[in-house]
């Protein structure tokens, strides 16, 4: 298949497509490069860098491309910049997207059901805190930052489209992803964060008192519930995408400091005003309509993108 990858030089984005280009299909990259890197490109996309808010040169690639799927994954993910900022958040996260599914929609109205859109969404932002864990889709959305609300937004779009204009659409609300390539100076990505602190023998700091719960899953169990939602014809809808295993900041810490032969003590600082207190979310959904379940264990992820890391600090050297 002919397939887009908006976001195709980040974190996710990237593992993505090698997986596609994997499976033979022709991946076109689309990233703006602003926390891509090309550094993660895989040189047998065919990369443009374009900002998905210049509708014009979206709109003129587009119907060059030809896409039979997208996957969009390109957005501003950071939670404070959508607070300090939420016009510009709105613009990046909500009219962009909306953009590339009208796109989508022009392009495929004769196509009956064989295109698919599959979004990048969120579970943690999208449901807030809640004494329901782990959180299934039936539960009632409360997200408390600009962020969140333009992946709920999104959602929402989705399901319009799909329902008035047979738009065949999946939303993959994701727990916190983590694994290699994942950018390690961002507000997000603690597993990150405190790998390549303790690497450069920098102590990592606990937000508050790191009892604040999340749902850790794999950035290549994601790839897969990707995969399957491209590959399953009867996807549709909203799917959870967790391990529905609740883990806190302190016991992530002492599973990464067992790599450093738990050289670092745990440093804990101010406590960041606003941030979620809990996050976990069921997948039986997805289990049962798209046959996934998460398959990396924590440990092991942790073990993997320890190594990954280590072997790229070893090579800057």
């Amino acid at each position: 298949m002919k397939i887009l990858v908006t976001g195709g030089a980040g974190f996710i984005g990237s593992h993505l497509t090698d997986a596609l280009i994997k499976k033979g299909h022709q991946v076109t990259v689309w990233d703006n490069l602003n926390t891509g890197s090309k550094e993660n490109l895989n040189p047998a996309a065919d990369f443009k860098k374009i900002d998905l808010k210049n509708f014009p040169k979206t709109a003129e690639l587009f119907w060059a491309g030809r896409f039979e799927a997208v996957f969009h994954l390109a957005a501003q993910t950071s939670v404070r910049k959508s607070v300090a900022n939420p016009q510009e958040d709105a613009r990046d996260n909500i009219l962009a997207s909306l953009n590339l599914i009208e796109l989508c929609k022009k392009n495929w109205l004769d196509s009956g059901s064989k295109n698919k859109f599959i979004f990048s969404s969120t579970g943690g932002a999208i449901y807030g805190d809640t004494d329901k864990r782990p959180s299934d889709e039936e539960l009632k959305e409360n997200p408390l930052s600009p962020y969140g609300i333009g992946k709920l937004a999104i959602d929402k779009y989705l399901n319009y489209y799909r329902k008035f204009f047979n738009l065949n659409c999946v939303s993959l609300r994701y727990a916190n992803v983590y694994g290699p390539r994942q950018n390690p100076h961002g507000e997000a990505g603690v597993v990150a964060i405190f790998i390549n602190k303790m690497i450069k023998g920098k102590q990592p700091l606990i937000n508050g008192d790191g009892k604040q719960t999340r749902d850790y899953v794999h950035v290549d169990d994601v790839v897969r519930a990707n995969l399957l939602a491209l590959e399953k014809n009867q996807a549709a809808g909203i799917f959870n995408v967790g391990t529905a295993l609740e883990t806190n900041v302190n016991q992530l810490f002492e599973k990464i400091n067992k790599h450093f032969d738990n050289r670092f003590k745990k440093k804990h600082g101010p406590g960041l005003a606003g941030e979620q207190k809990t996050s976990c979310l069921l997948f039986k959904k997805i289990e049962k309509e798209l046959d996934w379940r998460p398959k990396i264990v924590l440990d092991k992820g942790i073990e993997q993108t320890w190594e990954w890391f280590l072997k790229k600090a070893k090579h800057e050297r």
